[in-house]
């Protein structure tokens, strides 16, 4: 068979292969998302102001007046600032109305103040009988510019990845959409937190490397190797935990978890589980997936490679990779939660007592245990990798007719085989 025969077969295949993926990657996603969504609780915000999206076309007359006291019993002086926006949304989109920017002088920081042309969120005013308006400034629309740079990344990774880049925003849609129609609605629901973190980490992970890589023996041993270093790293939680005892009690948001009146009590411990394997799973199998397709290309190039030798490589490549990947995964959790740490050092406490805070233990939990997964996914990769790769060695013969048609590379030989 020659090589255009064995392109155009290998093209087609891949489509089909592609489209089957994304079609299965969103049967997946509605099925559990409606399993996900059974029983969820939702509460209301208890509110009796409605909000409006607006802005602002004129600014006008400011005023100050006396506001409440601060702690050591002097007043402040509250700034009001008066403006008209337009409302740019909802059932009164287009009305003119008159507003206020309410900046109370016990505020700490001194917030943004309105400008014309300024996109705002308004409030309607059911606390505040000395503003003179209908109309309080609730938030600015920050959202906007980040959209923005939301379109700007991924024009670029169309730019720059061409195909793969596409199939990357299709794979963080799906990914998003994990996270938030399927896990975060399973937790509310009452859903077992262990195992659905589990299976949403395995579908991010076997959707990932099917859109982005196809199927193939590099996305097959990545996968494998991936999985197998979130199953790692979540085994070694388990193991942790019984030995450091955590609770779950790290913030006032961890907290207020417990009082949501859900299906069943939300396990504080089973989140911080969920947390770190699916805050670890993007780093694992990017470590995996360079892994395999480093071996992959040492295959194509020395097909008589051994396993032994094969193996040895995957290693060597691993070590390299070992350090900077475990300190992406420090500094993303230090960085996550530098206020924290910079307020808890701020104040002439024992370090033994720093440390053992439970928030600090969580984050230093998961920098570890993120790093073992890591760890433990370059030799199962590299393991893998060999044991496939070697197993399909092209033989000396084939070599020869390789040697005679350089254009046919070695995933299309490995086809072209496959189709006798």
């Amino acid at each position: 068979m020659n090589s255009d025969k064995i392109k155009a077969k290998l093209t087609n295949k891949r489509v089909i292969i592609y489209i089957l993926t994304v079609i299965f990657s969103l049967a997946i996603l509605l099925v559990f998302s409606f399993i996900a969504n059974d029983g969820l609780t939702r509460f209301e915000i208890d509110s009796s102001a409605k909000t409006y999206v607006a802005k602002v076309e004129r600014v006008g007359e400011v005023k100050t007046v006396d506001g409440s006291f601060d702690d050591s019993g002097v007043q402040k002086t509250d700034t009001y600032i008066y403006f008209t926006a337009k409302i740019t949304s909802g059932d009164e989109k287009g009305k003119y109305v008159d507003a206020v920017q309410i900046i109370e002088g016990t505020s700490v920081v001194d917030p943004t103040r309105v400008e014309m042309g300024r996109k705002i969120i308004l409030m309607d005013n059911v606390g505040y009988e000395n503003a003179d308006s209908s109309y309080v400034l609730f938030e600015f629309v920050r959202t906007d510019a980040l959209l923005l740079l939301l379109i700007l990344f991924c024009i670029l990774l169309i730019v720059f990845g061409r195909t793969k880049g596409f199939n990357t925003i299709i794979s963080m849609v799906f990914t998003i959409l994990a996270v938030f129609a399927v896990f975060v609605p399973g937790v509310l629901s009452g859903k077992n937190v262990y195992l659905w973190s589990i299976l949403c980490c395995a579908y991010i992970t076997v959707m990932t490397l099917m859109i982005v890589q196809g199927f193939n023996k590099k996305s097959i041993t990545a996968g494998i190797g991936c999985i197998g270093g979130v199953c790692i790293a979540g085994g070694l939680f388990k193991l942790t935990d019984i030995a450091i005892r955590l609770t779950g009690n790290t913030t006032e948001e961890m907290v207020h978890l417990l009082y949501l009146e859900t299906p069943k009590p939300i396990d504080l411990k089973a989140i911080i589980f969920a947390a770190i394997i699916i805050g670890a799973v993007g780093a694992i199998m990017d470590v995996a997936m360079s892994v395999s397709s480093a071996l992959y290309e040492i295959r194509e190039n020395s097909p008589d490679i051994n396993f032994s030798r094969m193996f040895k490589s995957g290693m060597a490549i691993g070590r390299d990779m070992m350090g900077t990947m475990s300190n992406t995964l420090v500094l993303a959790y230090i960085g996550s939660s530098l206020s924290t740490v910079v307020m808890l050092f701020a104040y002439e406490q024992p370090l033994i007592e720093t440390l053992n805070r439970e928030m600090i233990i969580v984050d230093i939990l998961q920098a570890l245990v993120g790093s073992f997964g890591i760890l433990f996914t370059i030799p199962l990769t590299s393991l893998i990798s060999s044991a496939l790769y070697t197993g399909h060695t092209v033989r000396p013969e084939r070599t020869r007719k390789r040697e005679k048609s350089p254009e046919i590379s070695g995933e299309e030989a490995d086809f072209d085989k496959s189709l006798f």
